[in-house]
């Protein structure tokens, strides 16, 4: 069977071809029922946007794809500042820079090049438009896509999900074991420096990291016969910014203060450090401060940070690695990855 195209679309939606398209290239010109009665059309025929049908065809583009969220920190990737860091900075790459990395050397190694869509300005239909039609396979963060759209996109392309749990089972999957390194660092925390009087700083409530890192939260304080919470003291959306911010929730809150703040990435620990900073709260004497990731940045921050360091550059290699792998033999057996991560203790722990 051939693969459905802009005009079968067009003709179930009872569309013109000009409409199926401003759907996935300018989709706010087009009424929202319209829009959404076209997506769905697509969806049940398996259609897929593209900008080069015959290299989707024939799958020889030489190109894979990443999608992720735009996750760039303004305090430290704001290129209208011109007080702002140079954001080619070792110290101030992030989370998806680093697996930006990791995915370019090993493209390069495999001889692909790389093409990357950060941005969901136009929505997730927008970033699949721009990137499915021009690839051989790619990499997608997790809740980056609704998950109907990876259906679809991945009957003609390999994908490989990134992060979060396996919602596709056909699907290769590749994440870290946030849980196990959070619950480590958080025993840490209570068996070796004594501190009973934990808050975590949680990430946004749609983060399967953030809630997996939770879970390895709530798993220590349970080991260790504390009170276990059943949801984040606080949240944040993993900026400095948001750090600052619910440092200040919490210091505003009623009884003692915690004697560590357990934070869901590194960028919000580097906040909190900010905020503790202005009220002249010693860091770790008065509090400690931990974090998650492992991003350059915290070694330079004073006191550097404590955190949990994950794979990020691994995790860019193994998914070009998957994805060639499935290029090279479509039929095998999904894989699902789990990298190890350790800690790196610092001066904001307590540590030497």
């Amino acid at each position: 069977m051939s693969a459905p195209t802009v005009y079968d679309v067009a003709e179930r939606a009872q569309v013109s071809i000009a409409t199926v398209s401003r759907v996935y290239r300018n989709p706010d010109t087009v009424r929202a029922q319209t829009r959404e009665r076209v997506l769905a059309v697509a969806r049940e025929l398996g259609y897929v946007p593209s900008g080069n049908a015959r290299g989707l065809a024939s799958r020889s583009t030489g190109v894979l794809g990443l999608c992720f969220p735009d996750y760039a920190d303004p305090e430290v990737d704001n290129p209208d500042d011109p007080d702002s860091p140079d954001t080619d900075d070792p110290e101030h790459m992030l989370y998806a820079d680093e697996i930006t990395r990791g995915m370019e050397r090993a493209a390069r190694r495999h001889g692909y090049a790389l093409l990357i869509a950060a941005s969901l300005a136009g929505g997730p239909e927008s970033l699949v438009a721009k990137v499915a039609g021009r690839v051989d396979g790619f990499a997608v963060l997790a809740r980056t896509v609704p998950t109907d759209d990876l259906e679809v996109i991945s009957r003609r392309l390999p994908i490989v999900m990134i992060a979060g749990p396996r919602e596709i089972d056909h699907l290769d999957h590749l994440e870290v074991a946030n849980a196990d390194g959070e619950r480590d660092l958080t025993t840490h925390l209570i068996a070796d420096h004594g501190l009973t009087r934990l808050a975590f700083v949680g990430g946004s409530t749609d983060s399967p990291d953030a809630a997996a890192r939770f879970l390895g939260f709530q798993r220590a304080l349970r080991a260790a016969g504390l009170p276990v919470p059943a949801e984040p003291d606080t949240r944040g959306n993993f900026t400095q910014a948001d750090g600052r911010s619910a440092a200040e929730r919490l210091l505003h809150g009623y009884g003692p203060p915690p004697q560590a703040l357990v934070c869901a990435n590194d960028q919000m620990a580097v906040g909190t450090l900010q905020a503790l900073e202005r009220r002249r709260i010693l860091v770790p004497e008065d509090m400690a401060v931990v974090g998650f990731d492992g991003i350059p940045l915290g070694r330079v921050v004073r006191p550097s940070l404590t955190t949990v360091s994950q794979p990020m550059r691994r995790l860019g290699q193994t998914a070009v690695d998957l994805l060639v792998e499935r290029l090279g033999d479509p039929d095998r057996e999904p894989r699902s990855v789990l990298l190890p991560v350790t800690q790196t203790r610092r001066r904001s722990c307590g540590c030497p």
